[in-house]
């Protein structure tokens, strides 16, 4: 009998290189991707995404023409806002489609969206890592809640991008009373992956990573779709020297192993390598910088007010990153769980192009995983960023007119925390505010209003909060809201805030004010500790 090769292309190739078992040249793994295949990526911002093999895509396809008429899947944004990541794919021909979690991080294709010159799907970042779940397991659907009443609702156009994207991918079903939403599934073709080691075999490890995800999910998919699954890596080990305990993507799942360039697998897109990340060492959460007083400050400050001991929290990107800094300073970090969306939980999230990142983890599991959890009603608290709001409580956060960010984790996370706290400052472009003798005072308001009549694109449904009484504050450096059944209510005021001068003149529409609103706590607005971890060892839920 003849023997199997291990990989559908060494049999053309000389028999030294078979014993290389299933390790390849970058050209010679991108030969197994077809014109218009279905192309899953795996990463986070630039956690765990494989930038050589995404580089060496686009220069074949400059060279060649080929693969064209790709469509792109993914869940989390992947990219640092200008040349690395998925802005590889930014040609006209290499993609015709793309459904994605987050597009905020990929300028090209965004313009392309906005231009109608590829079809374009936004959907909840969650529910993508379910889907790539899903057809592995050949389910015919992916059924959630998550997504109702938002722009992904077909009621509100089904995560559809521009006007030449006419295909309904998201339907409305009923079970028991209930709506839900389902998603269309649909084979993976390709699956490009990243891991730290690799033996001869094609069994990865990820010992040096930030972060897992869901690429177990997505090499699973593809393999049970009849497609080809090829994994970037930085190392290449003897066939039976890896450790079975920490093997995350199986062999018999792998295709093709590539060697990535080192300036191509850098551990996040801002840094090389930290061993922190990895959970490999940890670090003196005492080395957190101090924030200086502002009006970020400020928002943060007053969010923190919102936790209690024991609380297990999601942190946003943005404005949400300076909460843990303050609750370092409130030495209240020790009594909470601060979760990120990727998988972590426990010690610390990182910022910037580091965000999926966290150190002094406490454990690290998958990303569908952590949407099983999300979705589930595992958050106690939500702190997330506010772009837009309306006078119904309805979010905005993906779209403004020609810019594309996308939803990302918000509509899960939103949707089904407990508590949900919108943080921003009350107005953009140009804000200047100084905190001092205890006050606000502003200096130049913002050009831009966030508090306006109708959302462009509802990202978070207030409708949908109320219905299911789920607890909801809108923080800024001059007020807080509360969502009611009667709208956004008015509840507290900074002190040195105008009421009609710095609020109501800054709104575009009158929010609900059954009494007078009350002072923000002083002790936000002063320097040195606001003594919340006497309060929260006092208190219980």
């Amino acid at each position: 009998m003849p023997e199997k090769s291990l990989h559908p292309m060494l049999s053309s190739l000389d028999s030294s290189r078979a014993r290389k078992g299933k390790i390849v040249t970058s050209n010679e793994a991108i030969q197994l991707i077809n014109d218009n295949d279905n192309v899953a990526t795996g990463g986070f911002v630039g956690i765990g995404f494989p930038e050589q093999l995404a580089a060496d895509i686009e220069s074949y396809f400059l060279e060649t023409g080929k693969p064209k008429g790709l469509t792109l899947v993914y869940a989390a944004g992947q990219g640092d806002g200008g040349k690395r990541g998925l802005n590889h794919f930014a040609h006209e021909g290499l993609v015709k489609r793309i459904i994605g979690g987050h597009w905020g991080l990929c300028p090209g294709l965004q313009k392309f969206a906005i231009d109608n010159k590829i079809v374009s799907y936004n959907l909840p970042q969650g529910v993508i890592t379910h889907m790539f779940r899903d057809i592995a397991a050949k389910k015919p659907r992916t059924i959630t809640r998550v997504g109702l009443e938002t722009f992904v609702d077909p009621r509100k156009g089904g995560g559809k991008i521009n006007s030449i994207t006419t295909e309904d991918i998201v339907e409305l079903l009923e079970f028991d009373g209930k709506e839900y939403l389902a998603y269309k599934l649909f084979p993976i073709n390709v699956a490009l992956l990243r891991g730290t080691t690799a033996d001869t075999e094609g069994n990865i490890t990820m010992e040096k990573e930030a972060l897992t995800l869901e690429a177990l999910a997505i090499a699973t998919a593809a393999r049970n779709s009849g497609g080809s699954v090829i994994v970037q890596v930085e190392r290449v080990a003897e066939r039976g020297t890896l450790n079975a305990r920490q093997v995350k993507i199986p062999g018999i799942m792998v295709d093709c192993v590539v060697l990535s360039k080192p300036e191509n697998h850098w551990q996040t897109f801002a840094q090389v390598y930290n061993p922190s990340f990895s959970s490999e060492i940890k670090i003196p959460s005492r080395n957190l910088e101090v924030m200086e007083m502002s009006a970020r400050k400020v928002i943060a400050r007053r969010a923190a007010f919102e936790l209690q001991a024991d609380d297990i929290v999601n942190l946003g990107i943005g404005m949400p990153e300076g909460i843990s800094n303050v609750a370092n300073e409130e030495k209240i970090l020790d009594y909470m769980t601060l979760t990120a969306e990727p998988g972590v939980i426990g010690g610390l999230p990182a910022g910037g192009l580091n965000f999926g990142a966290a150190t002094n983890t406490e454990a690290l599991i998958d990303q569908p995983s952590q949407f099983d959890f999300y979705d589930g009603g595992g958050l106690d608290i939500a702190f997330l960023g506010l772009a837009q709001a309306d006078e119904q409580g309805n979010l905005n956060v993906s779209k403004f007119g020609p810019k594309l960010a996308g939803a990302g984790g918000f509509i899960n996370i939103s949707q089904n925390a407990k508590k949900v706290i919108f943080v921003g400052t009350f107005t953009a472009g140009g804000l200047d505010v100084d905190v001092a003798d205890g006050k606000i005072r502003i200096n130049n308001e913002g050009v831009t209003r966030k508090f306006v009549k109708k959302v462009e694109h509802t990202t978070f449904s207030g409708n949908l909060a109320v219905k299911e009484k789920r607890e909801v504050l809108y923080i800024t450096e001059r007020c807080v809201f509360s969502l009611t059944e009667n709208g956004m209510e008015l509840v507290e005021i900074a002190p040195g805030a105008d009421l009609e001068k710095d609020i109501l003149d800054q709104m575009e529409f009158e929010p609900v004010m059954k009494t007078d609103p009350l002072l923000m706590d002083k002790r936000i607005f002063e320097q040195g500790s606001m003594g919340i971890l006497d309060e929260l060892t006092t208190t219980t839920r």
